[in-house]
């Protein structure tokens, strides 16, 4: 099992990364918030829909997506392969959960790393393992 999840992470290039982020923590970090500064020193990745989210905001101004561009560069960016895209299904099909919830869930089960989140919806995926920041 063990040699099965290294070699998963190193097909996608994640085996150095610590947990994957979900979009609120980045959020925080961007904005400076205390929780964050444990996680600081550790190694980040996060779906490629925290991206979309973080960038997709239709009122961001050229600083802020700058901004955050700088603090996604210095993530890992997981693109939604096809076994992220299957596991996002079957959690969708057990509860409701929306998409975008569903494919970060599934990024962090798929490379079998932690979830960092304040969001407490995730309690309720059984495969997660989850660090949840209150």
């Amino acid at each position: 099992m063990v040699l099965t999840v290294l070699l998963i992470k190193e097909k996608c290039g994640m085996s150095g990364v610590d947990f994957i982020a979900d979009t609120n923590f980045l959020i925080a970090l961007h904005e400076g918030n205390a929780w964050t500064k444990p996680f600081l020193d550790q190694t980040v990745a996060v779906s490629v829909i925290t991206e979309i989210e973080l960038l997709g905001w239709p009122k961001i101004s050229e600083l802020e997506k700058r901004k955050l561009k700088a603090l996604l560069s210095a993530c890992e960016i997981v693109e939604l392969r096809t076994e992220i895209k299957e596991i996002a299904i079957q959690l969708r099909q057990k509860q409701t959960i929306k998409v975008p919830d569903a494919i970060i869930a599934a990024t962090s089960i798929y490379l079998q790393l932690p979830l960092v989140t304040s969001d407490r919806g995730f309690k309720n995926i059984k495969d997660v393992e989850l660090i949840l920041i209150s």
